[in-house]
């Protein structure tokens, strides 16, 4: 997920301006700001008041509402956000996901059934390759089949790079050795970098899409990821994006959650504890049909 950074350092924005920056970043992309990050901020967009000739944050901020360049929203957003993510990030979830959730969902795609598997705020892509690659080895020909991942996140930069997928190889010492050799190409790229092979791209659509916004889709999910995502919105804002994601579920379906992350009890009473930040939704709290969300 696109996550906020603390800087302990002392800052230069003054209060009036920071408070502006935050409510722009809550309408925008619904993430909370603390006080204690007004350093960070003020580092941060010094570099685009610089890169637009803008004299102060209260006349860049200005701009920005009035609509009138849409491409700067999204780079107030990014310059906001640091995408700290990696491969194999909390791995229990994936080892949960090959040993008790994809014997079933493949064996539903092999009869002919729909699978739809979604990486909430995908980042720069290693949890949506994550996914791709434990499908790929438990159904290698998944691609032929109905099984598709949709990865989305707010930060378009991040997603540019998620779609390249290319990373370097130093971040794939998470791997075992035969599963780089099968999944990225070392051979044909830049020096020190690796190149996710296309088997695993068939299998992803990335898309941008702010979490706190209408949803352009309206089926529903065997397996949602959304880890270390909610923990930079506010309490209000948490608990609808819960609500949401789990009326979003299949019965049975899997929410992923992350380790310091925990679902309000009203979103509770319709889950059960599968694992450590794993919910499976409870067959009587969802359509009993399967209306899965078609990411393509």
């Amino acid at each position: 997920m696109t996550e906020i950074l603390q800087d302990d350092a002392s800052s230069l924005i003054s209060p009036q301006d920071f408070a502006t920056v935050a409510t722009l970043l809550k309408q925008m992309a619904g993430i909370h700001l603390n006080p204690n990050k007004r350093a960070m901020v003020s580092g941060r967009l010094n570099k685009r008041l610089k890169a637009l000739g803008h004299g102060t944050i209260k006349s860049y901020c200005a701009a920005l509402e009035t609509d009138a360049n849409p491409h700067e929203r999204d780079a107030f957003v990014s310059a906001l956000t640091t995408n700290m993510t990696r491969f194999n990030r909390e791995a229990h979830h994936f080892a949960h996901l090959t040993q008790n959730i994809l014997p079933e969902l493949v064996k539903s795609a092999r009869a002919g059934g729909r699978v739809r598997v979604w990486s909430t705020g995908c980042s720069t892509g290693e949890e949506a390759y994550d996914l791709a690659i434990r499908v790929l080895e438990a159904c290698p020909d998944a691609a032929k089949l109905d099984f598709r991942i949709l990865a989305t996140d707010i930060d378009k930069t991040a997603l540019a790079t998620a779609e390249a997928g290319l990373y370097p190889v130093s971040s794939l010492s998470q791997f075992p050795g035969e599963r780089v050799d099968q999944f990225f190409d070392q051979k044909n790229t830049p020096n020190g970098m690796a190149q996710v092979r296309q088997t695993a791209k068939d299998l992803i659509a990335f898309r941008w899409l702010n979490l706190n916004s209408n949803w352009p889709f309206h089926g529903k999910f065997d397996v949602i990821m959304c880890r270390n995502v909610a923990i930079y919105f506010d309490t209000e804002t948490q608990g609808r994006l819960w609500s949401r994601l789990t009326d979003r579920l299949q019965p049975e379906g899997v929410l992923y959650v992350g380790h310091s992350e925990a679902l309000p009890e009203e979103v509770m009473a319709r889950v059960r504890i599968d694992g450590a930040g794993t919910f499976r939704l409870s067959s009587g709290s969802s359509e009993t049909h399967r209306n899965n969300g078609d990411p393509r």
